[in-house]
């Protein structure tokens, strides 16, 4: 799974700190989602979509494999 919340916190002026506040999760797992380290839970994936007012398919991109 790739994602694109550096993308989006640099888009949107925030720091991991931030992005975890608002997403109400602590930053380690902001860090370790942007590493590819841990996949979110489908909430915790919600809560971060909606701090950036974007559909969840566009901050987290499956691969076709991943889905099969």
């Amino acid at each position: 799974m790739k994602t694109r919340l550096k993308e989006l916190r640099a888009r949107d002026g925030l720091n991991q700190t931030e992005l975890a506040k608002k997403a109400r999760i602590s930053r380690q797992t902001v860090s370790l989602i942007e590493r590819n380290e841990y996949m979110p839970s489908l909430i915790i994936a919600v809560r971060i979509a909606n701090v950036f007012h974007e559909p969840i398919e566009n901050v987290f991109i499956f691969s076709e494999e991943e889905l099969s």
